[in-house]
């Protein structure tokens, strides 16, 4: 029981965390709507040493050019949105609530067929180590559903 409220505790931290990063991903994307990103996105590549004409920095700076002020609106309450899911997720698995730990298992198992896939595209350890962290939270969720499920029966209540 204690290694699953523990598991369980984990997952909500690591959802939470999820949700800051990509919220403070929304201001940065808001923080760009009136500055000029192009110069910002230059800059950025000089920074790190990059070679602009080279493949990833010119995705990036490809990227940049694309953006105006209402893509990066777009951009920032699309990462609002997700980031309030992350944190409603992190509430209720803190809290053990069964509908987190159902959310969490199928917003998990989304993710597995496309990691699944990328894998025989061309295995990497990154790749792999992603598709067994997803399979390690899916399978604790799921086991955190199992347990409570088993216990509601356990307590002559009505299993659905």
């Amino acid at each position: 029981m204690r290694s699953s409220t523990t598991g369980l505790k984990s997952i909500a931290i690591v959802e939470a965390l999820k949700g800051a990063v990509v919220l403070l991903a929304a201001a940065g994307a808001i923080s760009l709507v009136h500055e000029n990103a192009q110069v910002i996105a230059d800059e950025i590549v000089r920074h790190f040493h990059l070679n602009p004409a080279s493949h990833y920095p010119r995705i990036f700076l490809d990227a940049v050019k694309s953006l105006n002020s209402s893509r990066l609106w777009m951009l920032a309450i699309g990462a609002c949105f997700y980031a309030a899911i992350r944190f409603i997720e992190a509430y209720g698995l803190w809290h053990e609530r069964t509908w987190a730990e159902w959310f969490g298992v199928i917003s998990g198992a989304i993710y597995l067929p496309v990691e699944i896939y990328e894998l025989f595209l061309g295995f990497s350890f990154i790749k792999f180590a992603l598709l067994a962290t997803n399979l390690l939270v899916v399978g604790i969720l799921a086991r955190a559903i199992q347990r409570s499920r088993h216990r509601q029966g356990a307590f002559g209540q009505v299993q659905p």
